[in-house]
């Protein structure tokens, strides 16, 4: 099955939204580190969006933040290849 994220910042509140489906209200909210807020799927336990807090100030530090996610990276293919 693939799985396509899609990346928003949202200028206001200054929190990059990393998503794999539309946030829900039935999402449980966890705290993995960090300011860092894991939406989770409540049947599955599955990560489904991550919310990155003052994300701006993170790219105005000079350091490297990580996100405590392990992820399966691959390179989509286009359509007609």
């Amino acid at each position: 099955m693939e799985t396509r994220l899609t990346f928003r910042y949202d200028r206001e509140a200054d929190i990059l939204h990393i998503d794999k489906c539309l946030p829900y209200a039935a999402q449980e909210s966890e705290e993995i580190g960090d300011e860092v807020i894991a939406r989770i799927n409540p049947t599955t336990n599955e990560v489904e969006n991550l919310e990155v807090l003052f994300f701006s100030t993170r790219l105005l530090r000079n350091e490297l933040f990580d996100l405590p996610v392990v992820a399966d990276l691959r390179v989509a293919k286009q359509e007609g290849t």
